[in-house]
């Protein structure tokens, strides 16, 4: 007898003549493999839907449904399963039809025992490298998902990164994410349908209450058939043919939980691709652990930052509301050149800063009337003061060149370290047409607002003096939109 694994293959024998099913069944079973039998093709698809088989023993000609009707419905119901023929010799021509079909080989009859185990070996030693393979590609992928995964910091990007790899990996029709809300409730943070699912059909809606309960106690979820129904609140509109779900758990804490339901007849989620679902579950609830903890960290820059602006603008009446509208128009302008999202979010931030420097300067900066020389010559160190407030915090570093080179000039000469064109930082050119349109616009105590009209025309006269001329321009002209996009989301601006 031939020495098989302990997890045997199965074999299903189909033939409308007893006598041929049950001599094929007891020899195949002498040589170690889990046989069952059918008398035909109809039957023979109510045993391939309740259960895995390996391969396929069928003769060509049978009652009700015949070999080939037969390979052709195992295409849909058991697409891994391989197809044996078996013929008499008047009909080669047919069983060479079949091959050609998706069999896998063909056995004439009357056959010899021993020639039907020679062609089911080699169909099994066929189905185990398969297996072999696709358990390699599946260790690629996980390394290549674990990776993708561990890559980012941002709570979407993880989430998209599992729910493409249940899709794609483990073949999941719908994937579906559960996350602690923070108050013991569980929500849905994410519902991704597989390309296969039939448009507008209703897919039901899971109770996380039930999953937690059965996962809590450290356990896994895999079930076959309607069964797994009882997991839903609001049953699918199709039937339910496998069900998954495996925690997100840091150390004893549950996080939430990803599920996989497969609507497709024929895809049952086996106990691999729940242990592979179950790594990329541990390496993404690692990941959305620290997403979150750096979703608190930037609310915590974010807080630092807008609190530092507010003690600038608190200085003195007539600053108030400076930082936050320099960073608006700032942020407009840097959008309509073109930067990265992230750096229009570094332009923000440092145009809400650019004045920290000011809380260096003890003399009151709006007085009536012109500063004195001396006053004046303190006033622009505002800049290098900003710098230096801002050097001991790290994580504050990237705001530093809109802070201490705002008031750097395309001629060169500005100040504190007389720049000139390019050599200047984006972000601080962008923040100088920012800053002095606001300048102009706003009330000061030496002097009334000047008019938009008035403003930009300035704006436009210093162009390739003090500012760079391709950002001048891009300001003064689209700022006339934008302020009518601000108008209409009624929202205050200058006049």
């Amino acid at each position: 007898m031939a020495t098989l694994p302990e997890d045997r293959p199965r074999i299903l024998v189909v033939d409308d003549e007893k006598v041929i099913r049950d001599m094929l069944a007891d020899f195949l079973g002498m040589e170690g493999y889990v046989v069952r039998t059918a008398e035909d093709g109809t039957s023979a698809l109510g045993e391939l839907e309740k259960a895995h088989y390996d391969l396929v023993i069928s003769d060509l000609k049978m009652p009700r449904m015949g070999g080939i009707q037969l390979l052709d419905a195992i295409g849909k119901t058991a697409p891994d399963a391989l197809t044996v023929i078996m013929t008499g010799f008047g009909t080669v021509e047919t069983a060479i039809d079949a091959m050609k079909r998706g069999a896998y080989d063909y056995v004439l009859k009357p056959f010899k025992l021993d020639e039907v185990v020679h062609v089911v070996q080699r169909g099994i030693e066929k189905q185990r490298m398969a297996a072999e393979n696709l358990r390699l590609r599946e260790a690629l992928s996980l390394y290549k998902v674990s990776e993708a995964i561990t890559a980012s910091l941002s709570l979407d990007e993880v989430l998209e990164t599992v729910a493409d790899s249940c899709v794609s990996e483990v073949r999941g029709d719908l994937v579906s994410t559960w996350l602690d809300g923070g108050d013991g409730a569980y929500f849905e943070r994410q519902h991704i349908r597989g390309a296969g699912v039939p448009e507008g059909a209703s897919l039901g809606r899971l109770d996380p209450k039930k999953i937690i309960d059965y996962l809590r106690p450290d356990a896994v979820l895999l079930e076959q058939g309607g069964g797994a129904t009882r997991f839903f609140a609001e049953e699918p509109g199709l039937p339910l043919l496998s069900f998954v779900a495996v925690p997100l758990r840091i150390q004893q804490r549950l996080l939430g939980f990803i599920s996989l339901s497969s609507f497709t007849k024929g895809k049952r989620f086996d106990e691999g691709q729940r242990k592979m679902l179950s790594i990329i579950a541990s390496r993404a609830a690692a990941a959305i652990e620290n997403a979150r903890l750096y979703e608190d960290l930037q609310a915590t820059f974010q807080q630092t930052i807008e609190g530092l602006a507010k003690a600038i603008d608190k200085m003195d009446r007539y600053t108030a509301g400076h930082s936050d509208r320099v960073a608006v128009y700032a942020t407009f302008l840097a959008r309509r050149l073109g930067l990265s999202e992230l750096d229009v979010e570094i332009v923000r931030q440092s145009a809400l800063m650019h004045d920290i420097g000011k809380i260096g300067c003890v003399f009151n900066l709006n007085k009536p009337g012109k500063l004195t020389n001396d006053e004046y010559e303190l006033f622009k160190k505002h800049p290098a003061y900003g710098r230096d407030i801002l050097d001991p915090i790290k994580f504050l570093h990237p705001l530093i060149p809109g802070v201490h080179l705002h008031h750097e000039r395309w001629d060169g000469r500005g100040y504190p370290l007389k720049m000139k064109g390019n050599e200047i930082p984006i972000i601080a050119r962008i923040i100088s047409v920012a800053d002095t349109y606001d300048a102009m616009t706003s009330d000061r105590s030496y002097r009334r607002a000047l008019p938009h009209e008035v403003a930009i025309t300035e704006i436009d006269r210093c162009r390739a003096t003090q500012f760079d001329p391709d950002v001048a321009a891009q300001f003064s002209e689209n700022i006339d939109a934008y302020r009518d996009e601000q108008r209409d989301l009624g929202k205050p601006i200058p006049e």
